[in-house]
């Protein structure tokens, strides 16, 4: 796992806030240098991972995006909240102290300009220079990755139970589909 600045660090000076650069970024990180391997990515990460496999195809043999954002219909701050709320109902209260720990950890305000970023970069036109398999998982009572969105953006799974937040709640499901997804990446021709 790749922790990047505004993605689980702070921002410092001079750190890219846009998916773009945080994709630059994690590209020169030691963890993937050299390797080509299988991208996965949770909410607004999920732009991060598909600016990486357009910036470096030899290196991206596939991508997973959880749960991707931003839905052109709900890009505004007040839609966002929206659907935020909307979906946090179903999500579990244990999640909480892990979300407040990763908050404190990365601050609120470098999330918010990560966000910012985020919720003006269009995902479904990068993805159409992406050229490996691309798999979306959502959680059935995710409302900020609606199951019209993921139709649109690529093949989808909607797991049996979760929201948004599927990795922590769920993380037994989404493991599963990864592994599915490497599974058939690796019978692949």
């Amino acid at each position: 796992m790749a922790l990047l600045p505004g993605y689980g660090e702070p921002l410092t000076a001079g750190d890219p806030v846009d998916p773009h650069g945080a994709a630059r970024r994690m590209l020169e990180t030691s963890l993937l240098a050299g390797r080509r391997c299988v991208l996965v990515g949770h909410s607004s990460s999920c732009q991060v991972v598909v600016h990486a496999a357009v910036l470096a195809p030899e290196r991206v043999a596939g991508l997973i995006l959880v749960g991707p954002t931003t839905d052109p219909r709900a890009a505004t701050w007040p839609h966002l909240v929206r659907r935020w709320l909307a979906t946090s109902v179903h999500e579990t209260p244990r999640q909480v102290p892990s979300l407040v720990r990763q908050y404190r950890k990365t601050g609120p305000l470098h999330m918010l300009r990560v966000m910012d970023a985020a919720r003006r970069d269009r995902i479904e036109r990068t993805l159409e220079d992406v050229r490996c398999p691309v798999q979306i998982l959502r959680g059935p009572h995710d409302r900020i990755a609606p199951e019209d969105w993921c139709r649109a953006l690529a093949p989808f799974v909607t797991l049996p139970r979760g929201g948004h937040m599927v990795p922590l709640t769920h993380g037994d499901l989404v493991a599963r589909e990864i592994q599915h997804f490497g599974v058939a990446l690796a019978s692949r021709p």
